[in-house]
């Protein structure tokens, strides 16, 4: 798949997005023709990811969740001819499930031009954004002086143009390091940056033993590549025929991109992903878990240890099985450490950081800022009025997902994703550090089962750190609240499936 990372991120991001949205096949065979050579010779200095064959006319693929198609992916990369050759690559992704009761659809995608030669720079993209989450476009070039000019484009808007940036790291062989892996038989190291934030990660490839599969009844050996981006950290394992077709990407147990025709591809399942995603427990939690402060205490399964990490509101203990002791816990912080505002971040500046989704510089979100906290100057009384602020102002909407904290704050609804959102922006606009947090929540829906929801929620730091909830408006998040992750990332998605609670205490 051209740019391996870049659609698979994608989708992982797409798929949490949807996933935290609310509280409540086989792969094709290969085609008879794969060729790395286009209509038009390759420069005598062309980069080896022209020279590693691939099909002509680019890949579509299958997006599988739990062996139901959500979604489609398209992936090309192409030679340029001209005085000065270039190479573009293209990336799109359809995302499309069911969210609750209403449908969710996601289209993202990337245009990329490169250098052609080895070690060929970045020199422009288009990155187009449709449906939920809101529309948009982003346009950036490299310039002459070297930084990265980038404008925003939104119907019924002024074009925006961002604060200038510094160069892109990205080269042509990070468009797709797998296949350039594969043709060298060695490991590929770059940076990918990601066009949904707008941030430069670190990106590596490694070759890996080749596998047989059988595809549609015959075996065929195929290479694997296995990559990891410093955004997901969830490796992404590629596999490719000796003809250069990528047949199958796999991101765990979890989710798969299979090679299929454009019509099979498009073709797709109506998923509901909150009942198919949900982790159901053996009985209701105990009253005791929604009280402030209050506790609770599971025996969980598939949980890896990496996150095992004990904080203030979360504990471990291995058990022989396997299995880990859980223990949840909520308190509010203790008068004696708050601080007043502004503070400064103990984790180094992000989490004042204003982003392209964030938007804690925005004049309207620090208008609205001022206007909530006015001169409350301890942090957490201050924290507590956005809270409540954002969890009575904004009408719960499941179906009208918003990626900007500006737009959320002009349409005034959405579902945990834009409340967590918008709380994060105008806290940072007040000087409290505060961050996204992705997890579970525990809820008993209209099926009368017991089991833990995907969510999200949010983390200020007051003077020490503390949980809150403006979807549910929880000055302090209770503890039904188990958190694996922070910031929408899609590191966490290797839990759905396979995380399981075998006991309440």
């Amino acid at each position: 798949m051209t740019r391996t990372l870049r659609p698979m991120s994608l989708a992982l991001v797409a798929l949490c997005a949807l996933l935290t949205g609310a509280p409540s096949a086989k792969a094709a065979a290969p085609a008879k023709a794969a060729a790395p050579a286009k209509s038009v010779s390759l420069p005598a200095d062309a980069s080896d990811v022209l020279k590693a064959p691939r099909p002509q006319g680019g890949e579509f693929f299958g997006l599988y969740l739990m062996d139901k198609k959500v979604g489609w992916l398209f992936t090309d990369l192409v030679l340029v001819p001209g005085a000065v050759p270039q190479v573009k690559s293209v990336n799109q992704l359809v995302f499309k499930a069911l969210v609750g009761t209403r449908l969710s659809e996601r289209n993202h995608r990337e245009e990329r031009v490169y250098e052609a030669k080895a070690g060929g720079r970045l020199l422009s993209f288009t990155v187009t954004q449709r449906g939920d989450g809101g529309d948009q476009t982003l346009e950036g070039t490299t310039t002459p002086d070297g930084k990265l000019r980038v404008v925003r484009k939104r119907v019924g808007y002024a074009d925006e143009v961002l604060p200038p940036m510094p160069a892109p790291k990205e080269h042509v062989e990070d468009a797709d390091q797998a296949r350039v892996a594969l043709f060298r038989k060695a490991k590929v190291e770059g940076f990918s940056l990601d066009g949904m934030d707008l941030e430069t990660y670190g990106l590596s490839t490694t070759v890996e033993a080749p596998e047989q599969r059988t595809l549609n009844g015959v075996k065929v050996k195929l290479g694997k590549a296995s990559s990891l981006s410093q955004k997901e950290k969830v490796p992404v394992d590629s596999y490719v025929t000796q003809r250069g077709e990528m047949v199958l990407v796999d991101f765990g147990k979890t989710m798969q991109a299979r090679k299929e025709t454009e019509a099979v591809a498009k073709r797709m399942d109506l998923v509901e992903v909150f009942g198919l995603t949900r982790v159901v427990l053996p009985k209701p939690l105990p009253e005791a878990a929604r009280a402030v402060p209050g506790n609770v205490k599971l025996v969980v399964q598939g949980l890896p240890e990496k996150f095992r990490v004990e904080t203030y509101r979360q504990k471990f203990a291995a058990r022989p099985d396997g299995g880990v002791d859980v223990t949840l816990l909520a308190a509010a912080p203790a008068t004696a450490n708050r601080k007043p505002r502004p503070l400064t971040d103990p984790d180094g500046g992000e989490n004042l950081k204003s982003t392209l989704m964030v938007e804690s510089d925005a004049q309207a979100i620090r208008e609205q800022s001022k206007k909530i906290i006015g001169d409350e100057k301890d942090a957490y009384r201050a924290a507590q009025k956005v809270n409540t602020w954002v969890a009575t102002h904004l009408e719960k909407d499941y179906g009208a997902s918003a990626d900007r904290a500006t737009d959320v704050l002009r349409q005034k609804r959405g579902d945990c994703t834009e409340h967590s959102l918008l709380s994060v922006a105008l806290l940072r606009a007040a000087g409290i550090p505060a961050r996204r947090v992705d997890g579970v929540i525990y809820m008993v829906n209209q099926d009368g089962v017991p089991a833990l929801y995907w969510h999200e929620w949010v983390e200020a730091f007051v003077g020490e750190w503390t949980q809150m909830d403006p979807t549910f408006n929880q000055p302090v998040a209770d503890a039904t609240h188990f958190a694996f992750g922070y910031e929408g990332n899609a590191e966490i998605t290797p839990l759905i499936g396979t995380l399981k609670v075998v006991e309440v205490k």
